[in-house]
């Protein structure tokens, strides 16, 4: 180059933006994304009844708090840590002496929440691995607790990424499962799954109206092409509806809409793709003997289906002297916190009590 060539001007690294004034893909919320170095943004998105991007916000907490009553040197076990939300609020409480064990699933977030909660680094101990090897933990940690949580909702973070493919609202890939180093994906689910026992899943495990033409539907689709993306999936339900992708958004626009036709079997595909169902009974046979003379479980469920089988465990924990008491009824969110978190409010919070 010479000495008259222009010279290039220097590399420079531009702030990202965000596209438009509202913006709606997960990869645009820059600032909800890194709320630390945008102090104030979470607030923010909270006042507009929102859940920012990227993070999760942890319900009913004060109504686990009271359910399991933690106490100066207990050992709690923390079946799904997730953000670590509710443990945050627990280990206060069992301090100096208490420890706390969390499992969880998926191993990238575990990470970021041990960084969370590095200030209780020697009271937390994890296990990355799924609460339906609950037995196994416990016996690495001593085989007893006083307290047992079990939080069975996905996590904001991993609804909020399309890339994870839990969410109908936005074009990622099939894949909904939790620990993303094993296990078929909701593609590989959705390719083979028998007609029958899919409108029964879309029954059972979301309470699907429409379960036996919603999966006529995705075997006849499937048929013609393989379902590979969320937007894959939510076309055959629009279509088995008679709409489409851009009329829902126009009745979405109205305001009309309601809930989302693709919503319910996203859920039960989601359950499938996890095994959530035979985890939790796995959970609900061990508690009992994994709990310590006075200890307490809490378990938070989203859907009828789970929420009967927490019913029906510990009413016959109850009746066989496994428990002596139990909520009489499922604890919901209150219209302050389902305003300020509209995902609370599907939750159902029931616990028990073993005899001391």
């Amino acid at each position: 180059m010479s000495i008259d060539d222009p010279v290039p001007p220097p590399d420079r690294h531009r702030r990202p933006r965000y596209t438009g004034t509202h913006p709606r893909r997960f990869g645009d919320k820059y600032k909800e994304l890194q709320p630390e170095r945008y102090p104030g943004i979470v607030e923010h998105v909270r006042q507009q009844g929102g859940t920012p991007a990227g993070s999760h916000v942890p319900i009913l907490v004060g109504e686990v708090l009271a359910a399991l009553d933690p106490n100066p040197g207990d050992v709690v076990l923390d079946c799904t840590l997730g953000a670590g939300g509710h443990a945050a609020a627990i280990l206060p409480k069992i301090l100096p002496e208490g420890r706390l064990v969390g499992i969880d699933r998926d191993a990238g977030e575990l990470e970021r929440t041990q960084a969370r909660l590095a200030a209780y680094a020697d009271s937390l101990t994890v296990h990355a691995t799924s609460f339906a090897w609950v037995e196994s933990v416990a016996s690495e940690e001593g085989g007893a607790f006083d307290a047992i949580l079990a939080d069975l909702g996905v996590s904001s973070m991993q609804l909020d990424d399309p890339e994870r493919g839990f969410s109908y609202k936005a074009d990622g890939p099939l894949d909904m499962r939790m620990d993303r180093s094993t296990g078929r994906t909701a593609q590989h689910l959705l390719a083979s799954v028998d007609e029958a026992h899919l409108a029964d899943a879309l029954r059972d495990l979301a309470d699907e109206p429409e379960a036996a033409k919603f999966a006529r539907a995705i075997v006849e689709a499937r048929a013609r092409k393989p379902l590979v993306r969320t937007l894959d999936l939510v076309r055959v339900i629009l279509a088995a509806k008679g709409l489409t992708l851009s009329s829902w958004k126009a009745k979405s626009r109205d305001g009309d809409a309601g809930l989302h036709p693709a919503s319910r079997t996203f859920q039960a595909v989601r359950i499938l793709v996890n095994g959530e169902m035979d985890a939790l009974d796995r959970l609900l046979d061990a508690a009992p003997r994994l709990l310590r003379p006075g200890g307490r479980i809490a378990i938070l469920s989203f859907h009828s289906g789970e929420d009967r089988r927490v019913k029906i465990a510990f009413r016959d924990g109850v009746r066989g002297g496994l428990y002596e008491a139990m909520s009489d009824e499922p604890i919901r969110a209150s219209a302050a916190e389902t305003k300020s978190n509209p995902r609370a409010s599907s939750a159902r919070l029931r616990w028990a009590r073993k005899p001391a």
